[in-house]
């Protein structure tokens, strides 16, 4: 199939029809600024979704299992600041309590039918201040809006230790063809490719069953927020949720093709966002397998979350030996004098040995905003490329993760 063409748009999660969110400070965070994010459709939406492989997980993560299964969902809760995990019964009491009183809130507001999801990121361990949150609720529902403004709101709102807000939206198709996708995500540290702390919500105005909707986003989570590492750790708290509200009148029916393409658009450029704002990160790293043998995505994931490698990249330094010894231990069967190693688009390795290359000129090369690796495995069986993105570890990292909860 031909290269998607889509257009970028403002909006984010409200760009899509029928879309409105709202944020608001609910105590939950100690530096003042909103905590509380409620996306609403207008009408009850399919949803579909991945979480958390960790088997320690957050009540959110519980409770969305249920609620999916039932289906008729439409509304999102996600508090920011406190991960509401590993806090026994009360925690999970407390979801509860949040997603009634947001729905209770809703209804009394207007025409509200349908089930509420919940998501939260923050501090494991804590309890919510629930009379807080329970008293800016109806301020929260106050607060929907379908602005451009509203969405970017949204994504400033569940950021924890993220530099920059993450947010994009597409138009695909024009006059009664066209239908919109958007999203916001959070994630800077805590991250690592197995739904990989990360969040991300995705609007879309397109209509589709639950079952279409849910291949079509574990693929794409696949090939997109499971290729993105930071520090090798999977959180208590992932989640990717999709709402597809059917409000433009587009059947998915016809283009799942198109539409996978259309989402891992979205979903690859928010994965590039999280791992490019990488707790204390300097540039994005992308690690590429050309022509890689089976399993080659397990050597590309073991470079990209090996320390040294991070380091070395944080430096400037062309240390090939760091990224073939990362290869060499990932467990997959290889050949290393058939590996090409190329570092900022310079070759350093081949034929088991390094090349004459120029340090100099490839440390200086090295310090683009955007570093790539490539590895390229001569002699094998012509197969996809494999690209898993990371960043560099620096100094701040270990600043920023030293003292999370003091």
């Amino acid at each position: 199939m031909a290269k998607l063409e889509v257009h970028e748009i403002a909006g984010a999660v409200c760009a899509p029809l029928g879309f409105k969110v709202g944020t608001v400070y609910a105590g939950i965070r100690k530096a003042k600024r909103d905590d509380l994010v409620l996306l609403v459709s207008d009408t009850p939406a399919t949803a579909a979704a991945v979480f958390t492989t960790n088997k320690v997980h957050a009540w959110c993560v519980r409770h969305n299992r249920e609620r999916l299964a039932a289906g008729n969902i439409q509304a999102v809760l996600c508090n920011a600041g406190n991960a509401n995990a590993c806090n026994g019964e009360r925690g999970q009491s407390d979801d509860q309590a949040l997603a009634e009183g947001v729905k209770t809130a809703l209804r009394a507001a207007g025409h509200f039918e349908g089930d509420l999801l919940t998501a939260s990121t923050g501090v494991i361990g804590k309890h919510l201040p629930m009379s807080e949150v329970k008293a800016a609720l109806p301020t929260l529902v106050a607060a929907l809006g379908g602005s451009i403004g509203h969405g970017e709101q949204a994504a400033n709102a569940i950021m924890t230790t993220d530099l920059v807000p993450k947010f994009v939206a597409i138009e695909v198709g024009a006059g009664k063809e066209r239908y919109r996708i958007g999203g916001i995500a959070k994630g800077s540290g805590m991250i690592a490719p197995n739904m990989a702390t990360m969040l991300g919500f995705i609007t879309t105005d397109i209509a589709a069953s639950q079952a279409e909707l849910q291949a079509i986003l574990t693929r794409v989570v696949g090939r997109t927020f499971n290729c993105i590492t930071v520090d090798g750790d999977t959180s208590t708290n992932d989640m990717v949720i999709v709402l597809a509200n059917g409000a433009s009148g587009v059947p998915l029916a016809g283009r799942e093709q198109e539409f996978e393409q259309a989402l891992e658009y979205v979903c690859g450029t928010l994965a590039r966002k999280i791992a490019r704002d990488g707790e204390g990160a300097t540039k994005l790293v992308t690690v590429t397998l050309i022509n890689p043998p089976p399993l080659g995505e397990k050597i590309a994931k073991t470079i990209a979350e090996s320390p040294l490698v991070k380091t070395a990249c944080f430096g400037n330094d062309p240390n090939w030996g760091r990224i073939m010894a990362a290869a060499g231990r990932s467990e997959v069967e290889f050949n290393p004098s058939s590996v090409v190693v190329r570092l900022a688009g310079h070759e350093v390795f081949r034929d088991g040995e390094p090349t004459a290359f120029d340090p100099t000129v490839v440390s200086a090369a090295m310090k683009a905003a955007d570093l790539m690796i490539e590895l390229e495995f001569l002699g094998t069986p012509k197969s996809e490329p494999v690209t898993v993105w990371t960043c560099d570890f620096s100094y701040d990292y270990v600043k920023i993760n030293a003292d999370y909860t003091t």
